[in-house]
């Protein structure tokens, strides 16, 4: 794992990026050498690099490069269609505006097989080798209770698994819930466990933290070279989450990031009227279809847009603006959670609301200044007054301005319900804490798999 402007990328993902992409830009390069009908004097080393390049974005929109993606989640045949579908397009549109990109139809053709059936070959190695044993963290976990066995799951629902859990070592006094086989005594000094277990980091993972540590051994174990995390720097590096059940205010004040102000705010700025506005380019058409369809299924009655009292940063309240996707007097008997099936949705709010095409007026709330491209979604003040009584740190999310799209709704399925808002907020915090550019363009790409496979959507 490799932290680039403090969000953490799997660098097991990040070289199978630049495989592919080097296999999306040989294929290319190959069937223009091939053929005999292309004009030799085009320029092949750029148009495989732009046949790369697009290829590349789209897989990455679509998820496939994903840390956190799910067994549930993978589907790569519909996945990898998808993404060589998005690229097509956009390759044709680059073609008609810019001539000198052109590539023959045969070429193209030929290209687009040779990427597919490397995308495929390379999969399939990727997960037959990158889940070895041997290519995997060795983690030694220090406690054996309630918090240390939480650890056992952390990774068991993705793909590819990056860490292997070697065992725990329980501490005089410990209440001991983990399972008796994976428990390692601590019949020898820390230093020679983890030699002889092959042990690459370890984890702290107390029930009390007022409970002593071993110091000098695990000073020892650090200055040998061995990683040693708390458990809170383990789950934001594994699971992309600030975990609330381990958070205390010490380690807010005390950990990086969560600076606001100054140049972070003119330069997120500039992202959103900048995101803003290419996003109006190209979805204003969307938005004209979006508009006739609710007015003409209204029986030309009713309004086309929803406004909605919304909470924003610093809890200060406005006023979002939606495509109606409800009947008129949907909330006749006050606020309520959206459900599955909701009766309440309109014909074609179920389609809009499943393709998040309802949240393209919020693009006017980003150019006002109320919303950010990216950033944790706007709750309704009837939610947040109780959230924030029960929920601890639940303002803290109000830091930033909230967004069309969020790292929260890319890595956990709608929220209907307190429990939910509990597992959002965990992410919310996360990007609060994490914010950059990057981050934000890589939320924007993978949004696209969220619109397109309608993810929890309702």
């Amino acid at each position: 794992m490799i932290r680039v402007f403090r969000h953490y990328i799997s660098s097991a993902y990040l070289w199978l990026l630049l495989i592919e992409a080097g296999l999306f830009f040989f294929a290319m390069y190959f069937s223009s050498e091939l053929s005999i009908s292309w004009d030799a004097s085009k320029d092949v080393f750029t148009a495989s690099l732009v046949f790369s390049l697009l290829l590349t974005l789209a897989c990455s929109a679509m998820g496939l490069y994903r840390r956190s993606l799910s067994t549930d989640d993978y589907n790569l045949l519909a996945r990898t269609t998808a993404s060589f579908a998005l690229a097509i397009v956009a390759l044709i549109v680059i073609y008609y505006s810019l001539p000198h990109f052109f590539i023959a139809r045969n070429v193209l053709a030929i290209a687009t097989i040779l990427a597919f059936i490397g995308i495929m070959t390379s999969r399939y190695l990727f997960y037959h080798f990158a889940n070895l044993e041997t290519l995997k963290r060795r983690v030694l976990v220090i406690g054996s209770g309630k918090k240390a066995a939480q650890l056992n799951g952390v990774n068991d629902s993705f793909i590819h698994k990056a860490f292997t859990l070697l065992g725990y070592v329980a501490l005089p006094g410990d209440h001991t819930i983990v399972p008796k086989h994976q428990l390692i005594p601590l019949d020898k000094k820390l230093i020679e466990i983890t030699e002889l277990l092959g042990i690459d980091e370890i984890v702290i993972a107390l029930d009390d933290n007022r409970r002593g540590l071993p110091l000098d051994e695990l000073l020892d174990c650090k200055m040998s070279g061995l990683a040693i995390l708390d458990l809170m720097s383990f789950y934001e590096r594994e699971q992309g989450l600030v975990s609330l059940d381990n958070l205390h205010p010490a380690w807010l004040i005390f950990s990086d990031g969560f600076a606001q102000g100054g140049l972070r705010r003119f330069s997120k700025r500039l992202f959103d009227l900048l995101a803003s506005l290419l996003l109006f380019l190209v979805a204003w058409p969307f938005m004209i279809i979006t508009s006739l369809a609710i007015f003409f299924e209204s029986g030309c009655k009713g309004p086309v847009f929803y406004r909605q009292l919304r909470v924003g940063e610093n809890n200060i309240p406005f006023q979002v603006l939606k495509f109606r996707s409800m009947y008129t007097d949907a909330e006749k008997h006050g606020a309520q959670w959206a459900k599955a099936k909701d009766n309440r949705i309109t014909r074609v709010g179920s389609i809009i609301r499943k393709f998040r095409i309802d949240e393209l007026p919020q693009i006017f709330n980003v150019l006002r200044g109320e919303m950010s491209f990216v950033g944790p979604r706007p709750e309704r003040p009837e939610f947040v007054s109780g959230f924030e009584e029960r929920i601890p740190y639940y303002r803290e999310r109000h830091r930033v301005k909230p967004g069309i799209t969020g790292w929260a709704q890319l890595c956990y399925p709608y929220g209907a319900d307190e429990n939910d808002a509990i597992q959002k907020l965990q992410y919310d915090l996360y990007y609060v804490k994490n914010y950059s550019i990057f981050l934000d363009l890589s939320i924007m790409f993978n949004t696209v798999e969220v619109v397109l496979w309608g993810r929890g959507a309702r």
